[in-house]
């Protein structure tokens, strides 16, 4: 089935509150919405981070996709090769990072239309579903320290069995924030993220102290430019540690697991280069015992849908991954519904990746993206 257009529409997605972390704080995500037409009719559709700017990445999305035009979309794997190699190494542009930023778009797009003209939901197409449902944590928002305890509370009374928090942003904040949560969620299982904040002294002066608070694991601590910070944090820390942003791309991941740099890899579609990829990932990371946490990202409910799928086929999965959609003033998604109940979810069999879309709040979304 041979694909005769590809359109791209930048998005910009207001939040409902400021999103704080360790790199700033962010009012409204951007993203590129994807559509890949098919001769038949169907759409198939995905979408992109828009690091650093949403229009340019249209620009090269549009660009790179024009040998795609009359192709099948069951050649996608080969499509994309031979575009990687003419758009990203021809010129020494050898940017896997930005690539794969792109490329995830474009597999989710080809596979949920894949699935569409077979009848079959995406998990089919990577290998089939282990499991019906998929664990995913709680993630923590608020500008004061009482507010994120207000959630932890609302968390838990909604059965929430893994919660979430950011940590990176000062260090007394940061053990305060702690020790309020833990005290608000009980027993709860508690997960901190710190972005890239601390350097390797720092990182094992904070994991020292915040040790007493039972910790289940921090993720990505030091700076993803070097993987032997990690691994000195790793050696000393009395906290498991995750890889995050040091794992954005297969080789990233395999020197990960290589050299023992961490106890967890979290690690999702937009980094590693769309579904596909994960499942790639996941077989590294099988190979040496540790699980997959699929990380999730400035995003709609379309990559939550497409993460849920390849989370169905993934064998070495974590309990409690991550959906970053809740956090905006409004989904994209119409159907099917996203919220976890009692910390888990599990969508029906549908073709593709099995959702539908507000028409109305895309144009919406469109027109602020222009506007920027």
């Amino acid at each position: 089935m041979n694909i005769t257009k590809i359109v791209v529409k930048p998005l910009k997605l207001p939040l409902k509150k400021p999103y704080i972390w360790s790199q700033g704080v962010e009012t409204a995500f951007f993203v590129n919405l994807i559509e890949v037409h098919s001769e038949c009719g169907k759409i198939g559709y995905g979408e992109t981070t828009a690091a650093p700017d949403v229009h340019a990445q249209a620009m090269v999305i549009q660009k790179i996709t024009k040998s795609f035009i009359g192709q099948s979309v069951f050649d996608y794997s080969a499509l994309m090769a031979s575009a990687y190699k003419a758009n990203f190494l021809a010129f020494g542009a050898n940017m896997p990072r930005y690539a794969n930023q792109i490329f995830s778009g474009l597999d989710m797009a080809c596979l949920d239309l894949q699935g569409k003209i077979l009848g079959r939901p995406v998990w089919d197409l990577l290998g089939g579903s282990r499991r019906e449902e998929v664990g995913y944590f709680d993630f923590l928002q608020g500008d004061t320290i009482e507010e994120l305890v207000v959630h932890a509370k609302a968390a838990v009374s909604e059965g929430a069995r893994v919660i979430y928090l950011k940590v990176g942003i000062e260090p007394e904040r940061d053990i305060e924030a702690t020790r309020a949560v833990r005290a608000a969620i009980g027993s709860v299982r508690l997960r901190l993220d710190a972005n890239e904040a601390w350097d390797p002294l720092l990182a094992i002066r904070m994991l020292k102290r915040l040790e007493p608070f039972e910790i289940e694991y921090i993720e990505q601590p030091t700076a993803s430019i070097s993987l032997d910070a990690l691994k000195m944090v790793t050696d000393r820390s009395p906290i498991p540690i995750g890889a995050d942003q040091a794992v954005f791309t297969l080789t990233d991941v395999y020197e990960a697991v290589k050299r023992g740099t961490c106890d967890m890899l979290a690690v999702g579609p937009r980094e590693i280069g769309g579904l596909r990829p994960m499942i790639k990932a996941a077989g590294i990371a099988e190979a040496a015992g540790l699980k997959i946490c699929i990380h999730s990202s400035m995003t709609t409910g379309i990559t939550t849908c497409a993460e849920h799928h390849v989370a169905r086929a993934i064998p070495n999965l974590d309990d409690g991954n991550q959906i970053m959609w809740q956090l905006l003033a409004e989904d994209i998604v119409g159907q099917p519904g996203l919220k976890p109940k009692q910390g888990v979810l599990s969508l029906m069999d549908a073709p593709g990746l099995g959702f539908t879309l507000k028409e109305d709040v895309v144009s919406r979304y469109a027109d602020a993206a222009l506007a920027s």
